[in-house]
């Protein structure tokens, strides 16, 4: 069974669906079998895509408009793809630069293999500036007076470091010089910046 989802980046009217909508009524899916969604892609809840990927069953082919429709950033849009793939499902992209993936086909599985390896590779540099800023932060010293306070350079290592999967919060806080509840009153625990985070970064 071929299955649809779609997005637009606002509910407010000013984007509509249309175009997505005939795009996968043109490639064969049933109306019925078209799920969407009127919220950004930086958003968590997304209960279109929840309840698309809950339909989901092995041997159905998910299809998008676009890439960017149906992942938040490229690791999620990885490890959606990846978790489809390990349940028999299918994915097709129908248009943009992602218009070569399909994952039914052995040059579609290349093309995202391709795709993974570029996310790999993003994580891994984020990992090392990471590193090398905790580095240079450490050579520079941060004992004594004011240790626990956060501060925008810190902030911005943090919020590359929580991205990361293998992130140690406490190791982290002690890297850093600040605490547990200092770091998450500034980001959230993926690495969202929180109001006084916001605030920090913007003086």
């Amino acid at each position: 069974m071929l299955i649809g989802y779609m997005r637009v980046s606002k509910a407010d009217g000013s984007q509509v669906l249309d175009m997505q909508r005939d795009a996968l009524l043109a490639a064969g899916i049933c109306a019925e079998h078209i799920y969407q969604d009127l919220a950004s892609g930086s958003l968590d809840a997304r209960p279109g895509l929840i309840n698309c990927l809950k339909a989901l069953r092995a041997g159905d082919t998910l299809l998008v408009w676009k890439l960017d429709r149906l992942g938040r950033n490229l690791r999620h849009l990885i490890n959606t793809v990846h978790e489809l793939t390990s349940k028999g499902v299918g994915f097709q992209v129908l248009t943009g630069h992602g218009a070569s993936i399909n994952t039914r086909t052995p040059e579609g599985q290349l093309v995202f293999g391709i795709f993974a390896a570029l996310a790999e590779f993003e994580r891994a540099l984020i990992s090392e500036r990471t590193k090398v800023g905790l580095a240079s932060a450490r050579a520079r010293g941060r004992n004594g007076g004011g240790q626990y306070k956060m501060t925008s350079a810190k902030l911005r290592l943090a919020m590359a470091a929580m991205g990361q999967k293998e992130t140690v919060v406490s190791d982290l806080c002690k890297e850093l010089g600040v605490t547990r509840q200092t770091l998450y009153r500034h980001l959230g625990p993926d690495g969202v910046l929180r109001q006084d985070g916001q605030k920090l970064l913007e003086r």
